[in-house]
């Protein structure tokens, strides 16, 4: 019974459409990720001076907010997944289970 339901799931077209969203959407935002966190180590490793700039003439370097920009991204793009998972994902679940229960 477990394995023709699984069968069934795995054959419903709303699942492939669920696959495929949640795939896109994954890479899309972790990409994003990967491609600010290398781009602040590469400055960090080439090009140190643009990031130890001061702010307005203080003590606060330029790499302080760059870096807390990244650390914000990250949490800001995973409240998105979770967003989209919440509205979108969980209902094309639902659908998927009815339709094949």
């Amino acid at each position: 019974m477990q394995q023709e339901l699984t069968h069934r799931i795995r054959k419903h077209p709303k699942f492939a459409e669920l696959v495929a969203k949640r795939t896109r959407l994954g890479l899309i935002l972790s990409l994003i990720v990967l491609v600010l966190y290398f781009a602040f180590i590469l400055t960090v490793a080439f090009k140190p001076a643009l990031l130890a700039t001061s702010l307005a003439g203080g003590v606060t370097t330029v790499g302080i907010p760059v870096g807390v920009f990244v650390i914000v991204s990250a949490f800001l793009l995973t409240g998105i997944y979770v967003r989209k998972a919440n509205a979108e994902f969980d209902e094309l679940n639902r659908q998927i289970i009815e339709d094949t229960l």
